[in-house]
């Protein structure tokens, strides 16, 4: 499960493509993982987390993709529930003329309402974990 990935950074103010991420590192890749959040647009980025879902850098939006994708090819993790996950948080992140995951709109309705909810990041990552556990465990039952 350890990839090194102990400081991670992004953007403040978080939406469905990073409250999920945040999830898959801290589920999947780094249960030690903590976050810090960098006003958009701030440079030079801190020196001691990696940036994700940044224009730019390793760990962003690929080929039209959500980081969500991105993370699961990098860090080979080939799990079928959560490449169904990607899909639904790439449909919801995305701008689509048509959805092929009808919860995509509610799960990206709701990811904004945890944070318009939450005082700051660092709370609605911790919100999250319910959210993306009940999704994890409703598609592993189909």
């Amino acid at each position: 499960m350890k990839h090194g990935l102990v400081g991670k950074a992004t953007n403040v103010n978080v939406g469905v493509d990073r409250i999920a991420c945040s999830w898959l590192i801290k589920k999947w890749i780094d249960s030690e993982a903590e976050f810090l959040f960098v006003p958009n647009g701030q440079q030079p980025l801190p020196e001691e987390a990696e940036p994700f879902d940044i224009p730019g850098v390793r760990l962003s939006h690929r080929r039209g993709h959500c980081l969500f994708h991105t993370m699961l090819r990098e860090f080979k993790i080939k799990v079928p529930v959560l490449e169904r996950i990607a899909h639904i948080v790439d449909e919801a992140d995305t701008i689509q003329k048509v959805f092929l995951e009808p919860i995509a709109p509610g799960l990206d309705f709701i990811c904004d309402g945890i944070r318009l909810t939450s005082p700051d990041d660092i709370t609605a990552l911790e919100r999250r974990s319910i959210l993306f556990d009940a999704l994890y465990a409703q598609i592993s039952l189909k």
